[in-house]
């Protein structure tokens, strides 16, 4: 019963969580960590999880990355690709550039700075939409690119986490050759994500797949709209573990291909007959398990990884504050540059994107928990470290919006 009564608290710690980020217009994540550390730290949870809690974890963020996935538009995301290439580009690039630089002049470590800096690239996608949606900005051009920019970043970042995390740890590559094997893994897994998006969800599947016995006479359609679509969120979780294992199978992390899976699932695949709507069903199921009651405990799980340690946290004071400073300056600046300069923004708009892409939330605590939980590649001042500016990197989001939000409105009313 011991795994059941960890659950029974993690959950309430949830619900309070829930109508505390209600209450201050803050993202739950923040809630959710700092209510793991608080509870682990006064014995309401154990510093060793129940493995079955660990597990529901581990499928907490599987199920949250593919709905993440699943919420974005395939062709949106497609077409604004061309415009946010830049934000993406410079936007992770100068994050990545500044952490490691800070990580690797304070603890002389290649291999953990290396996953620091990886940790700290992608943008909170989740915890920015937010932020937006309460200042009634979710849909402005602003808005479009930073989602499709953090898309870019989160699978930029998911893809170096296959190659990275072997060469911080070592057991995996050993010469280039090597190597080039993790790499041509890479490829062939993306090359197989792309024939499942153009070949084989299709209602009416196209090429080479019509000659496949069974598989070439159905499409994703058939599937989701089985009992008029009864059973489409069983059909697309299915999916998203199918995808997470094929990924583990590649050497990625399983959000790789639950992320990916969500991607290229579109809504025309679903069931839609008169009051019957299996697509936005299915939407509301899944953000309830991802958002609600599966995905939380995730994140409170590796709240339970601070363990109150004055110490620690003392001595890691000096590299907080440069590492919070340094990313704020590098994110905001190479975020607005870039989207002013290689995606035609205006001044207010570029700057909004900048505070937009501060949040570290997701990704990057999947990294850390890899990083820190299963490899153990960093260590306990650079894991306190890391999570300490994620957490003012996060409050910052909905602060820096709401203060910029009046000079955006006002710009934007004389254009």
């Amino acid at each position: 019963m011991e795994a059941l009564s960890n659950l029974t608290v993690i959950w309430v710690a949830v619900y309070i969580a829930v109508v505390a980020a209600r209450k201050t217009r803050l993202t739950p994540v923040l809630y959710f960590l700092f209510l793991g550390f608080v509870m682990v730290n006064v014995g309401l949870l154990p510093q060793e999880s129940h493995p079955f809690v660990r597990g529901f974890a581990e499928l907490g963020i599987i199920v949250i990355m593919f709905t993440l996935g699943f919420e974005e538009s395939t062709s949106n995301f497609l077409q604004s690709i061309r415009k946010s290439w830049g934000i993406a580009f410079f936007g992770a690039l100068a994050p990545f550039v500044v952490t490691y630089s800070i990580a690797d002049f304070y603890w002389q470590d290649t291999n953990l700075a290396l996953m620091c800096g990886l940790a700290m690239t992608a943008t909170a996608v989740s915890l920015t939409m937010v932020s937006l949606r309460s200042e009634g900005l979710q849909a402005t051009p602003a808005a479009t690119r930073i989602m499709t920019s953090a898309v870019l970043d989160d699978i930029g970042s998911l893809a170096l986490v296959a190659i990275l995390v072997p060469l911080a740890t070592g057991e995996s590559i050993n010469s280039l050759a090597e190597l080039s094997a993790v790499i041509g893994k890479l490829i062939i897994f993306f090359v197989l994500v792309w024939i499942a998006a153009a070949w084989l969800l299709p209602h009416e599947p196209r090429g080479w797949i019509r000659c496949v016995p069974f598989i070439g006479r159905f499409g994703a359609q058939h599937v989701l709209s089985f009992e008029s679509g009864q059973y489409a969120t069983l059909a697309v979780l299915i999916m998203a573990l199918s995808s997470g294992l094929l990924a583990h199978y590649f050497g990625f992390h399983p959000a790789v291909g639950a992320y990916m899976a969500g991607l290229i699932l579109r809504e025309e695949y679903f069931e839609r007959r008169g009051k019957i709507d299996s697509y936005q069903e299915t939407r509301r199921t899944l953000d309830s398990v991802a958002y609600s009651w599966i995905g939380p405990v995730f994140f409170v799980l590796l709240g339970t990884q601070l363990i109150l340690d004055w110490d620690i946290i003392v001595s890691v004071l000096p590299q907080t504050i440069a590492l919070l400073t340094g990313l704020f300056i590098a994110q905001v600046g190479s975020a607005s540059l870039a989207a002013r300069y290689t995606s035609g923004m205006d001044w207010s708009s570029s700057v909004l994107i900048g505070f937009g892409m501060l949040g570290r939330a997701e990704l990057a605590f999947v990294v850390m928990d890899i990083a820190y939980t299963q490899s153990r590649i960093i260590h306990t001042e650079a894991f306190y470290t890391l999570m300490l500016t994620a957490f003012w990197l996060n409050v910052s989001v909905p602060l820096s919006i709401r203060l910029w939000k009046f000079l955006y409105d006002r710009r934007a009313t004389h254009q």
